[in-house]
Formats: structure tokens, sequence, C-alpha cells
């Protein structure tokens, strides 16, 4: 059979993003939000994974694969959209003209937003998939088969049974992610999938609340795979948890110190799984940019959606100890709860201002469908317009603002973050790794002694994978899949 994989790039959509769901680029008004926006726009980020996995598992079937951004092909039998939040009505208007240009076609809609809103199809021709999509290696001719509108293939627990990802449909020489890497194109990759923790605002735990881990050997044998095939010199780690397992991440290090060519890679973690001695071993084989989650400094917050907070010190210190190394901090910080005020959306900016991560990213607090959070704020859910579901735009009734003050806040969180002179002499020789073949060196960082130091509350004990070794049990560091302006040189190597 051939088949179709249909897909859409507008409204700046990264579909891997925020668990599946999607999330936009940030668009800046005036001068500085306008500079902030040009850096948003010079990458090109790799096509969702979900499709590069499809592409090698329908292949290895025996089918014959078409990608189309935008335009419908016709003669295929098969089609597939994998639909974001807030590009949800563009794949239900593919879908109706799937329909009338090939009425004997089947059309399956795959992915997170068909797993939890399976009721926005229901008007349309198509079938739901519900589940992990690589289960359809086992699952596609029975999927084909039923006349449901809804079927749920379930989870994937044998990682190492997928076949390696398939790039060679979408311009995998174009790929660039500049706020982690001087060195492109850039690849994706994933040695472990899914999170164990319970934050109740976040996408990771919708499908499963488990984590699943590749064969290390596995994992580097796609890495070598990747650069062999495609010419990626850089890797995106996709994990929520990466280094949840330390010595299965250390065992990652030690492999990537030995691929024939050095590459670059980023992580996402939190900084309670990254001891310094496994922070020096991932710096040394190539890490560049770690993502952490701060959200907010309001411990109260915190704890009412479910999260424990991590003491400020050990983020000042963590970030400091990673500019010190030469690794990038990637920080996510959430604005635009149900109760914030401008004063603490302003506490989010000064406390931001202070840690002085590399990129700094603000998040408006998104009510995503299938989150406990969710259900905790319905009554406050203002908009369910999906397009909104951006992470930029406010969609919620605020206590104490609106949604244009909620709107205003935001962009003086991004226009005053980067134009500071603090940030660049913290930071310059991240943002430009040649200067410190120079000899430059970041200004030193003063760790503030008198920040109010609030130990995380003791919790419940969590059933952790074999091997996994944490200091402290708290809930997963990043709520939405954080996107960050490019302020790196990228013509220069590190």
């Amino acid at each position: 059979m051939h088949i179709v994989l249909w897909d859409t790039r507008r409204r700046d959509v990264s579909k891997d993003f925020a668990g599946g769901f999607g999330v936009g680029q940030y668009r800046g008004q005036g001068l500085r939000g306008r500079v902030v926006r040009h850096f948003y726009k010079r990458d090109r980020r790799p096509v969702v994974m979900v499709f590069a996995y499809l592409t090698a598992l329908l292949r290895r079937l025996g089918h014959t694969v078409e990608y189309s951004e935008d335009r419908i092909p016709t003669g295929g039998d098969v089609y597939i959209v994998n639909p974001s939040l807030i590009t949800l009505d563009l794949e239900r208007a593919a879908i109706r003209q799937v329909n009338e240009l090939s009425p004997s076609a089947k059309v399956l809609v795959v992915g997170l937003v068909a797993h939890t809103l399976r009721e926005a199809f229901e008007d349309l021709d198509c079938t739901v998939v519900a589940g992990e999509v690589e289960r359809l290696m086992e699952k596609f001719d029975d999927v084909l088969d039923s006349d449901e509108k809804v079927v749920d293939i379930g989870s994937f627990d044998e990682l190492d049974q997928l076949p390696f990802p398939d790039w060679d449909l979408f311009e995998p020489k174009r790929f660039r992610i500049g706020y982690d890497f001087t060195r492109f194109p850039t690849g994706l990759v994933q040695a472990s999938r899914g999170c164990t923790f319970k934050c109740n605002y976040c996408p990771y735990i919708i499908v499963r609340n488990k984590v699943r881990f590749r064969p290390v050997e596995s994992v580097l044998d796609e890495i070598r795979r990747g650069m062999r095939l495609y010419g990626f010199r850089s890797f995106k780690f996709r994990d929520p948890l990466f280094g949840l397992d330390r010595k299965r991440a250390l065992a990652i290090a030690e492999g990537i110190s030995r691929l024939p060519k050095r590459i670059q890679f980023s992580i996402e973690s939190r900084i309670d799984l990254l001891r310094p001695e496994t922070l020096e071993a991932l710096r040394q084989a190539g890490l560049t940019a770690i993502t952490i989650g701060i959200e907010t400094p309001d411990n109260a917050t915190l704890r009412r959606y479910d999260r424990a907070p991590i003491r400020d010190d050990r983020q000042f210190e963590f970030v400091a100890h990673c500019r010190e190394m030469g690794i990038r901090t990637v920080a996510g910080f959430m604005i635009g709860f149900p109760e914030d005020t401008e004063r603490s959306i302003r506490d989010v900016l000064n406390y931001a201002k202070r840690l002085n991560p590399t990129f700094a990213n603000f998040n408006i607090c998104t009510p995503y469908p299938g989150t406990g959070f969710t259900e905790q704020i319905r009554e406050q859910v203002a908009d369910f317009d999906w397009t909104k579901y951006n992470v930029y735009t406010p969609v919620l009734k605020y206590e104490h603002l609106t949604p244009e003050q909620v709107s205003k806040l935001h962009a003086k969180c991004f226009e005053s973050y980067y134009f500071r002179w603090s940030y660049l002499s913290q930071n310059a020789t991240l943002l430009w790794p040649w200067l410190r073949k120079l000899g430059l060196r970041p200004a030193k960082t003063v760790l503030p002694s008198d920040e109010i130091v609030d130990p995380a509350p003791k919790t419940a004990a969590v059933n952790l994978p074999p091997g996994a070794r944490v200091d402290s049990v708290q809930p997963p560091a990043t709520p939405h899949e954080i996107e960050l302006p490019v302020v790196s040189n990228e013509t220069q190597e590190a």
C-alpha cells in the first residue's frame, strides 16, 4: 500500500513538544519583542518523531511512504494525520479534503491529541488511533480492518523492538536547534520514554505514567546511524527525565565519547538527578545544553498543583555550576496561574534574572485536555479555542488580572530578561563559545546567601525503575516543552 503522512508547520507549530500537544513560538511586539522573535524563527526544527518512527515501521511492513506538508497528494491508500492542538482545525480540514478527493482511502488520526480529544473527530470519516503510535508495528492490519471509530492500541513496553527512526523523507540536513547547539544538522533521539511522577499539569503522563528505557547500545547505534546516513552533528535527547538511571546515563556518556567523531548533545532533566560527577562525564562527552523547569519561586503555587519545590540555593548552584563548565541552561518559567497577580508575575521575572540561565522561556499556564490540572481549574478555563493553546496566549479566567494584563506582563518578561548587561556578561561565552578560545570567561556568579530556603516536604515513596537513583523524590521538572530564542553564533563550533 501507499501511505501518506500529512503534516503542517503553519502557526509556527512544533508538534513534538508539550508531550505531543505541540507549542507555537513567541510573537513579540515592539523593537525588543521583534528581536526576540527573530531568533525564534531562525531554526528549522525536526519533524515530529512519530512520523520518523512511522516511516521506519511502515517500510519494514513493506509499504511505500510519502510525506507532504499542507498539500493533499492523491493516490494514497492510507493517510495518517498527527494533529497538534493549535493546528487541529487544519488537520480536520485536511481529513475532509482527503474524504472528498480519495473517498476509498482510509484516514488514521494518531498522537496525543487523537488520544485525548477523540470526540473532535466524530463527525469525520476517519479512525482515531488511541495509544502510542508505534504499536501499529503489530496492530496496523487490525486497525485498517476495524469498523470502529476509535481503536485503542495501548502503549509500547519493549522499546528495543522499535526500528530506528527513518528521517530521509523530511530534509534532515536542514534540521537545526540553535539554542542547544553550534553544530548542525541536529537529530532527535530517545533513550527513555515517559515519566513516573505526578505533576497534575504535565501531558507526559497522560498515556502512561511509567518510565521505559532503551538498551544503551541501541541508543548508541542509532546515533552512529544518524551521523552516517544524515550527517547529524548534534542530537537532542527527547527524554523527559534523562539521568533518572544514573548508571545508564554514564554508560551513554561513555559510549558517546568513543564515537569516531565528536558530537554535541543536549538533555532535559531535573536538577536533583544530575550530580556534579554525572554532569562532568556528560560534558566531557559533548553535552552542551540542559533543559530544566523552574516554573515559579512561589512554593505555595507549586504545591497547589502537585509539584514539590526544589530549594532555591540548589537551583542557583546548579545554573552557576553549568555556566562554569560551559553548559547552557535552558530554563522554563510559568506565569498566568489563575491566582497570579502583577506582583507574583514580576517575582517570577526577578527570580529568573537572579538565576540568569542562558535562556529563559516564559510559558503562560495552559490547561491541556486530559490533565488533572484542567479538571482542577475547569471553571476558570475561559477559552476552548485550541488555536490559542500555544503556551504564549492567556486562556484562563484570572482572579486578579485580565487576559490583556497577563499578555503585557508576559511580553515584559521576555523583553526585560534578555536586554540586560548582567545577562550578557554572565552568558556571552555560552552564547558565542568562540569567546572562550580568546580567553574570556563569564562574569563571576554571586550565589545569594540570603535566598529563602524552603526544603521540599517529604513525599510518599515512589516506585522507581530498577537501577534508578535519586537524591530526593520530586515531580518532573518541565510542564511544557521549552522553546527558546537562538542567541548563538551558528557558524562557530564549540
